[in-house]
């Protein structure tokens, strides 16, 4: 059992870090695991917002040593970025392991987000114009003091509260999936996909990576995939519902839009609730009510319903 929300504002901006954090927080008895964060701010023309780890929590345990590690991996990054002419504008550590770069580049960012990725040890957690993706163990206020999200301004987000299941308590497997190397594109999952493997294996051919055995990642990476071979978001959530199986509910969110769906037995819940200027959805009414504490009216979507808004 997991939690997931979201939420957009259509034609302004809001404080969607302190209200996804109320929803999430609503939602922590659904999983006590980690707390994951798909937040989307205004892009600055060229410029680059990446967020990645160089380390998982639980190694700040393992002695002096590993913040020795730590650095050694951080240098390692920067000599990449300067090999491949990224300029690095901002550099900011939420965590000793986690940081956010925002930094200019004019050449084959995939490339170069691939070469940071054989560095042992290190993640890209996203690298995007909007996009910023964090993720940690705890609940959402524990994640959200930690990484400043109090303060985050943006158009849209959203959001997932993990109970680890079949795979580990780690930040590798908290959601939400960033679909490298496409930027802007996250997913949240509630569910099992039961045909993971051969649908991953088929990715993987197409040169996709995947950073953990959480079924929940092929969903961005199916998602980045037809978007970028010129697929429309909401018929990629319909050709889902038709090539996926298993039982899921999933949000997808990119630089600009927002969308859902539901499998065809719809046995994972999610509840929506939509005005002129706002729509918030969650696996519990209680997330929705937490940051609309008026009388509200919400209903459940169908088997197999696809939705998609703009921001």
């Amino acid at each position: 059992m997991c939690g997931i929300a979201g939420l957009i504002h259509r034609g302004k901006s809001s404080g969607v870090g302190s209200e996804m954090t109320a929803m999430l927080q609503a939602l922590r008895h659904r999983g006590p695991d980690s707390t994951g964060y798909a937040v989307y701010g205004e892009a600055s023309p060229g410029d680059f917002i990446m967020r990645f780890k160089v380390a998982e929590q639980e190694d700040m345990g393992r002695g002096h040593g590993i913040h020795g590690l730590i650095e050694e991996r951080i240098e390692r990054v920067d000599g990449i970025l300067e090999e491949h002419g990224a300029l690095v504008k901002d550099r900011a550590r939420a965590t000793q392991y986690a940081l956010r770069y925002i930094l200019s580049h004019d050449g084959d960012t995939e490339d170069m987000a691939r070469h940071i990725e054989e560095t042992d040890g290190v993640e890209i957690l996203s690298l995007g114009k909007g996009l910023e993706l964090i993720k940690d163990l705890g609940d959402a206020e524990t994640v959200a003091d930690a990484y400043g999200l109090g303060g985050f301004v943006g158009t849209h987000a959203i959001g997932h509260t993990r109970m680890a299941t079949e795979s580990d308590v780690d930040i590798r497997s908290a959601h939400p999936y960033w679909a490298f190397p496409y930027n802007d594109i996250s997913v949240v999952h509630n569910g099992q996909i039961t045909n993971y493997w051969l649908m991953r294996r088929e990715m993987e051919r197409k040169g996709h990576r995947f950073m953990s055995n959480c079924d929940s990642e092929l969903l961005a990476v199916y998602t980045a995939h037809n978007l970028a071979n010129g697929v429309e978001l909401k018929d990629s959530l319909r050709r889902s519902v038709e090539e996926i199986d298993g039982v899921f509910t999933y949000l997808v969110a990119t630089e600009n839009q927002l969308g859902m769906a539901k499998d065809t037995m719809a046995a994972k819940p999610l509840v929506l609730y939509e005005s002129d200027d706002l729509i918030a959805m969650a696996s519990e009414e209680v997330s929705i009510r937490s940051i609309l504490p008026q009388e509200i009216d919400t209903w459940d979507p169908y088997d197999e319903e696809v939705r998609v808004w703009q921001a």
